[in-house]
């Protein structure tokens, strides 16, 4: 096996180890494609289609939703970008300024894009008169479904690894792209497929179980994939290297999962207790 990646030009190996990309761009024709935004983009594509078919089955209109969905994630992608070029200003502009602009390199806040491509998508269904409950529970299996293949986009700029390991899974990762303190350090934690495996094999098939099982109010499954979610990443935080912004000693995103594990699950009960049917004489 570490014959075929020594000629495949992986580069060097380690013992039961993910071998880290080649390349992350390939050629065709006169473009240059970036696996990183191809990655994404199946991801995006797949997840829309799911959340449209999903809307259309709860009595919505699926033409109406592609349409909202589309500038939901087109200004979640500014969100997203926003969200983390603010902080890291002065360090992702330092070699021109076009580098704000510069996607395929990475560099997307997934919370600032969930923040702004939910408010989008609320106000523009609200505007329309649709649903916008049954469009936030078709997003509990569109967003973790885009979630889950697009962080392997990450797996190709060598961005989002966590702290060194030499467990079989561990992910080698090139001089260049480790922290200054982990620099003679060759295999990391996979943070990025702890997540994508989390979103895959976790949320998706746990949501659909409980939509099946348990009769919940509608847009009270979005609630049980922000719980979902924001648990694994209060936990992946712990071992990620990447700079963060860091508040009260907390990175701002581990505290952020916090805040809406808690929000969500309080939202849940009390929507729970309101949608169920009182005793008589109560």
């Amino acid at each position: 096996m570490h014959l075929m990646r020594y000629l495949a030009g992986v580069g060097p190996t380690y013992a039961a180890s993910i071998p880290s990309p080649p390349h992350n761009v390939f050629e065709v024709g006169p473009l240059t494609i970036h696996y990183y935004g191809l990655i994404i983009g199946v991801g995006v594509v797949l997840a829309i289609s799911v959340m449209a078919r999903r809307y259309e089955r709860f009595g919505g209109d699926r033409e109406a939703a592609e349409r909202v969905l589309v500038w939901a994630v087109g200004l979640g992608f500014v969100g997203a970008r926003l969200a983390y070029v603010l902080p890291r200003f002065e360090s992702v502009t330092k070699n021109g300024f076009w580098h704000l602009f510069a996607i395929w390199e990475g560099g997307l806040a997934l919370y600032g894009g969930l923040t702004v491509g939910f408010i989008v998508a609320v106000w523009m269904v609200r505007r329309h008169h649709g649903d916008v409950p049954a469009i936030l529970d078709a997003a509990a299996i569109g967003i973790p479904l885009a979630q889950g293949i697009g962080r392997w986009g990450n797996y190709f700029n060598q961005e989002l690894f966590g702290t060194p390991s030499d467990l079989p899974w561990a992910v080698e990762i090139a001089q260049r792209f480790r922290p200054a303190e982990y620099v003679d350090s060759p295999t990391f934690h996979p943070a990025f497929l702890y997540e994508s495996l989390w979103n895959l094999a976790v949320v998706i098939p746990l949501v659909l179980w409980i939509e099946r099982r348990f009769d919940l109010r509608r847009g009270n499954l979005f609630l049980v994939y922000v719980m979902l979610y924001g648990l694994a990443r209060f936990l992946l935080e712990f071992i990620r290297t990447d700079n963060a912004t860091i508040i009260l000693g907390v990175r701002a995103n581990q505290g952020f999962a916090a805040l809406l594990v808690i929000t969500a699950t309080m939202v849940l009960v009390v929507r729970e207790r309101l949608a169920a049917p009182q005793p008589a004489g109560d």
